[in-house]
């Protein structure tokens, strides 16, 4: 049986295919962040995809040729792009509020709310259906943000913390024993 040529089963499997991805052994670790489709004489398909310690060319290269052999039996034309989530993020389901407690994070609402509609702070999690963002020069302000009212939502990186965290880290002074011979262990690795 041919599938239809209007592009809707061209969509359907590609949902399906994208969604089904995490449950197989070879992309277990993986996290679908969002789907797209747009339709057109061209269909164009996106993923945003994660995991932990991030996403690589190769990873994307893989799950771009998995979802086009599934899709190869459809005449429709289509693009598609599969990439990694990156630095700023996205939020989009309600668990990410609670993963990334502690991130610095951008959100923009539907509603002013507090006469803003884009708030920006760290994120302390969610409590109920409320986003809570630590905001103020020492975070010590709560504001609460209805999770209906949110547009959209993204970690931002802030490069100045992590370049702070390298430089504490390298600042360090190793104490034991071991700590020294690993650290010389690791010095001669990466010669």
């Amino acid at each position: 049986m041919q599938p239809p040529a209007n592009g809707s089963g061209l969509a359907e499997a590609f949902e399906r295919v994208v969604h089904a991805l995490p449950h197989e052994p070879a992309f277990r670790a993986i996290e679908i962040v969002t789907t797209g489709i747009r339709p057109g004489r061209t269909t164009a398909l996106t993923v945003l995809v994660d995991r932990e310690g991030g996403v690589d060319l190769t990873t994307c290269e893989r799950i771009a040729s998995r979802i086009n052999v599934a899709l190869d039996a459809f005449p429709d034309e289509y693009t598609l792009e599969v990439s990694s989530a990156g630095l700023d993020r996205p939020l989009v389901k309600a668990a990410d509020y609670d993963r990334f407690s502690g991130r610095r994070v951008k959100i923009v609402t539907d509603l002013a709310i507090g006469n803003a509609k884009t708030h920006r702070g760290i994120l302390a999690g969610l409590r109920g259906t409320n986003v809570i963002l630590r905001t103020g020069a020492d975070g010590a302000t709560e504001l609460p943000i209805p999770l209906a009212t949110i547009k959209s939502a993204n970690v931002e990186y802030d490069i100045r913390a992590d370049l702070q965290r390298a430089k504490h880290a390298k600042a360090t002074p190793l104490t034991t024993s071991d700590e020294i011979a690993e650290h010389g262990q690791r010095r001669r690795n990466r010669r």
